[in-house]
């Protein structure tokens, strides 16, 4: 094992004691805190945004407060752009690290299945995923790192599939209480569906290449069976 391979194992450890034992602040203690910084409220929100959910730390406490602290335009945009930033530190970070092991063993079939079905899905499988809420943030931006997805379709990806769930619980969510209406809910309904709609279209066109390839082979020698079959000669001719 790599030092590269044991480095990104101590990574992802940390991010994930971290996301399990650290508590994560409510809307309002976020909003004490970057009340506290005055004008430098809206650049430290969004490191705090953009460091802090590239963990495995839920997003929904910040775009929560993003909306009671800066309202629905500004809110919206700075949870937008710090979730795309967060979501680029996630990949670049499992790419750098965890790349290598997935090449090591792509020779596996499951392996190579998961990586091609991915990576042939591009912007659309990343933006259905992103749609569904049930599916974890950091945890996908890690995923799409160690896979052979290129990161400008993934960064593409991110930021479309980011944008209903973000501007949905920046304007519907009640960051006071802490409860979920129920138009909330019925917004999270409709984008699961969305997502797995999406998701289902893009796993159909990301065929795996050897199948792809095989069949672009059978075909051709179909078509040329056909075809000298047509133009041979009649016997006796």
């Amino acid at each position: 094992m790599t030092t590269r391979v044991l480095v990104g194992l101590v990574v992802l450890g940390a991010l994930a004691v971290v996301a399990v034992l650290v508590p994560v602040p409510g809307p309002a203690q976020v909003r004490l805190w970057a009340e506290g910084l005055g004008a430098l409220s809206v650049v430290a929100f969004f490191a705090a945004y953009a460091v802090c959910t590239a963990a495995p730390v839920p997003r929904t406490v910040f775009n929560l407060a993003a909306g009671l602290l800066f309202g629905d335009v500004v809110g919206i945009s700075v949870a937008l752009v710090a979730t795309v930033l967060s979501g680029l530190l996630g990949f670049r970070l499992a790419r750098s690290l965890g790349r290598e092991v997935v090449l090591r063993h792509l020779h596996r079939k499951p392996v190579r299945a998961l990586d091609d079905r991915l990576s042939g899905g591009g912007a659309l499988a990343v933006a259905s995923l992103r749609l569904i809420p049930v599916v974890p943030f950091a945890p996908l931006s890690y995923l799409c790192g160690v896979s052979a997805l290129p990161t400008k379709p993934y960064l593409v990806g991110t930021a479309i599939g980011s944008v209903p769930g973000t501007v949905a619980v920046v304007v519907l969510g009640d960051a006071l209480t802490g409860t979920t209406p129920p138009a909330l809910v019925a917004c999270y309904a409709g984008f699961a569906v969305l997502g797995a709609l999406g998701l289902l279209r893009a796993v159909r066109s990301a065929e795996p290449k050897e199948v792809t390839a095989g069949k672009t082979v059978a075909g051709r020698e179909e078509t040329v069976a056909r075809t000298n079959g047509g133009n041979a000669d009649p016997p006796g001719g």
